[in-house]
């Protein structure tokens, strides 16, 4: 019997996660040659057995334990799609192979974020139909495509168009599958579930900011696009292949909302942009995004010519901010568990806030402050792309949840054009990107009075 590559994939992980399961409860670990190879014959002779072709098994797992692997899916997926969040590392070699101001030279950025907020509210739709995993395949290849036809780009609006447009369109059709199921899949742990989903979007430039450090001074920037796009198309199609949503109404078994929890309204996206609750949380995850993709944009030519950090050591700590991001997802969602999105939404915030406004004071030298406004700028952000879907989730329900969040979605996207702008203007405008903090401080100050105001519970009319 063939054996497709999907069920290879699907056989793949489940046999190395039962055999790392076997070998740490049960040492010392004593193979049964004659066991091991029924088992094998048994795998062989009926693969898809550790497919999901019924309600009962998750690649072969039981479903409360096979669950956990759609989360190290996700998460290995959105190491890949995070690659964006490294811009900055590219953002020199971009400005001079084109000869480009400030402004030109993030605009690839700024369209790349544009076309991943539309194309996750059009895949939002195209979900429901679909399914995670044709979506996700489709999507993958069009990240690859995107980062690969980037290295044929001889000036920024034809990188705008393959980097922004098509590498973007490619991220905003992948991005909401593993996070619709991490919602879908865990009704008892949303937050922490999507928050560490994410956490692989986040901490990417920990890991691709690093290798295109090293890749663009030895091979160029455009080979570096090139062998991104090849290992980005290759990795996203593979691990899509298990992707699958629960059956309607599934829930862990003995599971039951805690009492006094938030019971979701099941709105529809024409109903949901109707209450206030909606309008709240979209102007937070706005401000949020704001300041944390300015922030991440701008964050080694800050270290450079802010605090005068050498750019090798602004490379380095692109990648310790990554890491921060990384936590803030499932810290954040955590916490939105724990607190309540409006409760976790008015922290986040609070530290936008604080560190806006260190920002405005940091000079040269300041290495210490540099770092610990950028950690929470990258926090920050990471900690709104775990808000923002748990209180899509948890406000908005789970029946039209992947159209839900596109519509919230929205606010991330608007953010990215706007940060650019920001940061642009003030280092074209002013000479400096310490202008581009103050906006930063104004907005959060706000958003904690819209939190506190309108993120609650909605009222279906």
């Amino acid at each position: 019997m063939a054996v497709s590559l999907q069920e290879f994939v699907a056989i793949f992980i489940a046999a190395l996660y039962n055999l790392c399961k076997t070998y740490l409860g049960n040492r010392p670990y004593r193979p049964d040659p004659s066991a091991l190879n029924l088992k094998i014959q048994f795998y062989i002779n009926d693969p898809r057995r550790y497919l999901m072709s019924n309600e009962t098994k998750v690649l072969g797992l039981p479903l409360e334990s096979g669950r956990w692997l759609f989360v190290v899916l996700g998460l290995i997926m959105n190491v890949c799609l995070g690659a964006v969040y490294a811009y900055s590392i590219f953002l020199g070699p971009v400005k001079k192979a084109f000869n480009s101001s400030a402004s030109l030279s993030i605009l690839p950025f700024m369209i790349f974020l544009t076309f991943f907020t539309i194309l996750m509210f059009l895949g939002g739709r195209v979900m429901e139909k679909m399914g995670p995993r044709k979506l996700g395949i489709i999507g993958g290849i069009m990240v690859g495509l995107g980062w690969l036809l980037s290295s044929f780009a001889t000036n920024i609006w034809f990188l705008t168009l393959t980097y922004g447009v098509i590498a973007g369109s490619g991220v905003g059709l992948v991005y909401g599958c593993p996070i619709a199921m991490g919602a879908k899949w865990f009704p008892d742990k949303k937050g922490l579930a999507v928050g560490l989903i994410v956490a692989g979007f986040g901490g990417s430039a920990l890991i691709t900011g690093k290798i295109a450090n090293a890749l663009i001074p030895s091979v160029g920037l455009s080979n570096t696009f090139m062998y991104f796009g090849i290992a980005f198309g290759i990795i996203l199609f593979i691990l899509s292949l298990p992707l699958r949503f629960p059956a309607a109404g599934w829930t862990p078994r003995g599971w039951k909302p805690a009492a006094g929890a938030v019971v979701a309204a099941n709105l529809t996206p024409g109903e949901m942009v109707k209450t206030g609750t909606y309008w709240g949380l979209f102007l937070c995850f706005m401000i949020g995004s704001i300041a944390g993709l300015m922030a991440i944009g701008i964050s080694k030519p800050v270290g450079n010519e802010i605090i005068k950090i050498t750019g090798e050591t602004a490379a380095t700590l692109v990648g310790v901010f990554a890491c921060f991001n990384a936590l803030g997802r499932p810290i954040f969602g955590w916490l939105t568990d724990k607190i309540t999105p409006r409760y976790a939404a008015m922290l986040n915030l609070a530290i936008i806030l604080t560190v806006s406004i260190i920002m405005i004071t940091a000079k040269e030298g300041n290495t210490n402050l540099y770092v610990i406004s950028f950690v929470g700028f990258w926090m920050c952000l990471g900690g709104w792309l775990a808000i923002a879907p748990t209180a899509t989730a948890t406000f908005f329900g789970i029946p039209n949840y992947a159209r839900n969040y596109g519509v919230v979605f929205f606010a991330y996207g608007l953010g990215a054009i706007v940060g650019g702008i920001i940061s642009g203007q003030a280092k074209d405008v002013f000479g400096t990107y310490t202008f581009a903090f103050y906006p930063t401080a104004v907005l959060a100050a706000a958003g904690l009075v819209v939190a506190a105001l309108l993120m609650k519970p909605p009222v279906k009319a």
